[in-house]
């Protein structure tokens, strides 16, 4: 295949997308625009130093956008004006998180409920934004039935890109995006579209882009367990074929991750550390044999937990291919790859 390739994101995903990740992650290859976890905008906050640190030390050399997650529309416009004292490309606003004590306060995808207030935020922030100003959205709360009226309201409004995880709220990650939404935003809306949702190899990205012709492709979970995705989504549309990393250089991905977040702990407590590294773990372990998460689980110390992955990852043979079904990575996407263009 040989095509233009899009734009390619990396999701912003809160308590990953740390200065930590986005460093680790440059170095093998990254992606072409980074998003910032979000800022918990309310009355009375103020921007988190540890987020700010991956935009005032980005160490990508890339783009970073600052994404900010609310629905008080005096704290969102002073808080965007106060992040647009950092270096940062742009400004963006979450409409899209699904998590239940989000959406209970009206914010992230809770305010797909509430398409006034989106209306009403969307004209307060573009006014305040002099420079670009994104939003990431779903495709609906409820329903996709929702996304044309929602679609309408973007149109109304001077954003400059709009990201869409083709899923509802209440789909959360559980089951195959609608990439005809994605495509009916391409067509309808003047500023670029760019496609979310369990892009996690190759084989998805292409799938994706070729059902909606989305100006951009946004990576969240997948880049966790594969950071040469982005490269290896590149060299496919440049007609090239993606190297695949054996086991080995995967093991050596997990040692760097380890060791940098280590490095950048003010106080480094082995054991808590350990039960970070799990939880990165759970997507890694992806496609192995069953028994790497399991032993992984109930890893307690350093010495336990490295040795687990030695024993799992220290070879030569290719690292699998995600498991088709049922994974937290693939969920639902098998049904659009096996789709017709």
């Amino acid at each position: 295949m040989s095509s233009i390739s899009p734009t390619l994101y990396l999701a912003p995903m809160q308590d990953v997308t740390d200065l930590t990740f986005l460093r680790v992650l440059s170095r093998y290859g990254g992606a072409d625009v980074y998003v910032t976890e979000y800022f918990r905008v309310h009355e009375a906050s103020r921007p988190d130093p540890w987020i700010l640190r991956s935009i005032d030390e980005n160490p990508t050399g890339r783009p970073v956008y600052a994404q900010m997650i609310g629905q008080d529309i005096p704290a969102l416009v002073r808080t965007a004006k106060q992040l647009l004292e950092h270096p940062v490309a742009g400004i963006d606003l979450n409409l899209g998180c699904p998590a239940p004590v989000v959406c209970k306060k009206e914010a992230g995808g809770g305010l797909l409920r509430n398409l006034p207030k989106i209306d009403a935020i969307l004209c307060a922030l573009r006014e305040a934004i002099p420079t670009r100003f994104t939003v990431k959205t779903r495709i609906g709360y409820h329903s996709p039935d929702e996304f044309d009226e929602l679609l309408a309201l973007f149109a109304r409004h001077r954003i400059d890109a709009l990201a869409i995880h083709g899923r509802t709220v209440t789909e959360r990650y559980q089951t195959p995006v609608h990439p005809d939404c994605v495509a009916r935003a391409v067509t309808g809306l003047a500023c670029p579209v760019i496609a979310n949702g369990n892009i996690v190899d190759v084989a998805t990205a292409l799938a994706y882009h070729r059902r909606t012709g989305a100006a951009g492709l946004m990576i969240g979970r997948g880049a966790i367990r594969n950071p040469w995705i982005f490269d290896q989504i590149r060299a496919a549309f440049a007609g090239e074929t993606p190297a695949m990393p054996p086991c080995r250089q995967l093991l050596d991905y997990v040692r760097t991750l380890y060791e940098e977040i280590a490095g950048d702990t003010a106080r480094f407590d082995p054991l808590g550390h350990v039960q970070r590294m799990k939880k990165t773990m759970l997507f890694v372990t992806q496609g192995f044999d069953p028994d790497f998460e399991f032993q992984l689980r109930r890893a307690k110390t350093p010495e336990a937990f490295h040795g687990i992955c030695d024993r799992f990852l220290d070879s030569d043979r290719p690292v699998p291919a995600l498991p088709p079904e049922n994974s937290r990575l693939f969920c639902g996407f098998s049904e659009l790859v096996r789709s017709p263009a």
